[in-house]
């Protein structure tokens, strides 16, 4: 295995760092509606640690999404985002996540996850990552 390393000491090893970590499954519940709309769920107190340094990382997690069939139950989702606080991962890899974890859940139509993070270094990140439902060919299409 190759280890890559930048000029500050950061490592492909870092990066990787919270593939080992279990996280809860985040559950769903069935969605009543069958027209789109918009669910935007802010976690206020997100934190988790950088994986280089130690030193937490503090910001607001939004996630907003349409549902499909699904949508997020809150609760396991709050113990989803709260595995975080000891989890040493970068910024822009627990936004990514967190989407492929949702979409993993619910299989939205739409997902936007944005991490907008406390500054640190007098540098301010936010991260946004998006998911859009792959369309079907027209032949293909199923029926509601």
């Amino acid at each position: 295995m190759k280890i890559k390393t930048t000029k500050l000491g950061y490592s492909s090893i870092h990066a990787a760092s919270s593939k080992n970590i279990k996280f809860p499954e985040i559950e769903a519940i069935d969605n009543q509606y069958k027209r789109d709309y918009e669910i935007k769920i802010i976690h206020p107190e997100f934190t988790s640690v950088c994986p280089k340094t130690g030193l937490p990382d503090f910001g607001a997690i939004e996630i907003s999404y349409i549902p499909n069939k699904l949508c997020l139950e809150l609760k396991s989702l709050k113990y989803y985002l709260l595995r975080y606080r000891n989890c040493g991962i970068f910024m822009e890899n627990s936004v990514n996540k967190i989407l492929d974890d949702v979409v993993k859940a619910i299989k939205p139509k739409n997902c936007t996850v944005i991490g907008n993070f406390t500054p640190r270094g007098g540098l301010k990140s936010v991260i946004l990552a998006k998911y859009n439902k792959p369309l079907q060919p027209r032949g293909l299409q199923k029926k509601l």
